[in-house]
């Protein structure tokens, strides 16, 4: 008998795992397969070859889990990259980083984007902290009464704090599309492509589709290293997160169980009271979900669990992050037409979406076809920052790409096009670094359908359900449950379809354990 069962073992499951277990709980994390991680795992998918599978790059992961859990002790160690972002267009190329390089990139392209950025970058000081103080915190809860009350209280705090123009501003970035903030600062393409991208990655739309501008803050909340804003590598890959996760969690006492997937959360007299795991039932008061909402929904609980009204709004939880996902080994670096001596920027995430224009056309072609004809592409090569990736003088590099459906028209299957579509992806980035398709000795390829298969990223969302306004913060995943409370006593929700939402955070896992801890006070716990 345990006094908790998660279920999966990926970053935020474990996250939990170790801070029940820290005060005292007895806790088991079932895991379906054979390794811990979720999709932060590592893979070597050529001989010599090894790269982050699905989540690619460090930094919205939380300082204080990374205390808390002392990370760096059980073996995580995260390199920032050179530079932070290199974007190649067609006739010139963008950089961005830290200590004033982009501003100086922006005013080298047209010198009103200088103090342009000072003015974006003033009003970002005023909303991203705002977001920051709510990412270890439950959301107010619309209908959570006396219970509610206080964290209704303490955004009432937050707001008041503020004055009106700077509320005006909050509303506009939580209201407003990406398009519509940074066409009213920039006036370079690339500059409003650098800050745009972040509205668009993992979120299918255009960038000004409404909401957007929401998403491109979601991404600016981090650091690595200790350096706010920054974004690193965690050497051997996203997999050595949850290894050093693990190894803290098993120190704590945790029972981390691979191989096992749950079939069923037990449901007794209106509770959860266990899951049904590996051909049998694994006792507990507490059942904690590391999993996409829906997928839990739909997929774990026994018919007649939870209300119909429930029930169809978890089958109703939109999830399509339109993302096609893919590792490729090089025999050599390639080289930029825009830029191409080795350098600095090769260790930068290369951006590949010259302007606002290409993301939305990228957005409507896949609306309509299916996937992009010209593709957004993120693509780093953490072997420039890492040399246990690949052979000396041989390098790996992700390829993360939007935007593509998970449901495809005209009868078509991602099992039949992958690779053709792959294929595409290599000549996107070809266009701008010829010979990089003739240096590409190895792929591994994720469609969005393979997301859903190895991960159970529900429609290949990886953020386990849309960043959309409808599911944010006291809606996520749903209004009355929006504390990691699901509407069934004794379940919980600890994954990226819980506030904060998506990346690799330990946010929601370590919400999540705030909750179970809180109801296990005797002054607290329901019956």
């Amino acid at each position: 008998m345990y006094d908790a069962v998660i279920i999966g073992a990926g970053h935020n499951g474990l996250t939990c795992a170790f801070y029940l277990a820290r005060k005292g709980l007895k806790v088991a994390v079932l895991e379906a397969q054979g390794t811990v991680g979720g999709a932060a795992v590592t893979d070597e998918f050529l001989p010599g070859f090894r790269n982050s599978a699905a989540s690619y790059t460090v930094s919205l992961l939380q300082p204080r889990v990374i205390q808390d859990m002392d990370l760096a002790r059980h073996g995580l160690k995260v390199v920032l990259r050179k530079i932070d972002n290199f974007l190649p267009g067609e006739n010139g190329y963008l950089l961005g980083g830290r200590n004033g390089l982009t501003r100086a990139e922006l005013a080298r392209h047209h010198p009103e984007d200088g103090p342009a950025y000072d003015r974006y970058t003033a009003e970002l000081e005023t909303v991203v902290p705002l977001i920051q103080k709510w990412l270890l915190k439950s959301p107010p809860q619309a209908g959570g009464g006396v219970r509610g009350l206080p964290t209704l209280l303490q955004l009432g705090k937050d707001l008041a704090g503020l004055k009106p123009d700077e509320i005006r501003t909050v509303h506009a970035y939580a209201t407003k599309s990406a398009g519509d903030i940074l066409d009213r600062h920039f006036t370079g393409d690339l500059a409003k492509a650098l800050f745009g991208f972040d509205g668009v990655v993992g979120n299918f739309a255009s960038p000004y589709s409404p909401g957007t501008a929401y998403v491109l803050l979601h991404h600016l909340f981090g650091e690595a290293a200790g350096v706010p804003g920054a974004w690193g590598h965690a050497i051997g890959g996203m997999g050595a997160i949850t290894q050093a996760m693990a190894r803290a969690a098993r120190e704590a006492g945790v029972d981390i169980v691979l191989g096992t997937p749950v079939e069923e959360v037990v449901v007794e007299r209106g509770r959860a009271a266990g899951v049904v795991a590996g051909g049998k039932a694994w006792r507990a008061p507490t059942v904690i979900a590391n999993v996409n909402p829906r997928l839990l929904f739909e997929r774990l609980m026994p018919a007649g669990a939870v209300a119909a009204p429930v029930e169809t709004h978890m089958k109703e939880w939109a999830c399509e992050s339109a993302t096609f996902r893919m590792n490729v080994a090089l025999s050599e670096l390639p080289k930029f037409t825009v830029k191409p001596e080795a350098g600095d920027h090769l260790t930068a995430g290369i951006i590949i979406a010259p302007s606002l224009d290409y993301m939305d056309k990228a957005y409507l072609d896949a609306r309509r076809d299916g996937w992009s004809k010209q593709p957004i592409v993120e693509m780093l090569i953490p072997s420039t920052l890492d040399d246990t990736l690949a052979p000396k003088g041989k390098h790996v590099a992700s390829l993360f790409c939007q935007h593509f459906r998970y449901n495809l028209p005209a009868g078509k299957n991602w099992d039949k096009v992958r690779d053709k579509v792959a294929d595409q992806v290599i000549a996107t980035v070809d266009h701008h670094a010829p010979g990089f398709a003739a240096s590409v000795i190895g792929r591994q390829i994720h469609s969005p359908l393979d997301l859903e298969r190895r991960f159970g990223l529900i429609g290949g969302d990886i953020f386990h359900g849309k960043m959309g306004l409808d599911q944010l913060f006291s809606a996520r995943p749903m209004i009355g449950a929006a504390d990691y409370r699901m509407p069934l006593k004794g379940l919980y929700l600890c994954g990226s379809g819980a506030h904060p939402g998506g990346g690799v955070t330990g946010a929601p896992g370590h919400n999540a354990a705030k909750a179970v801890l809180a109801d296990r006070r005797p002054w607290r716990r329901r019956a």
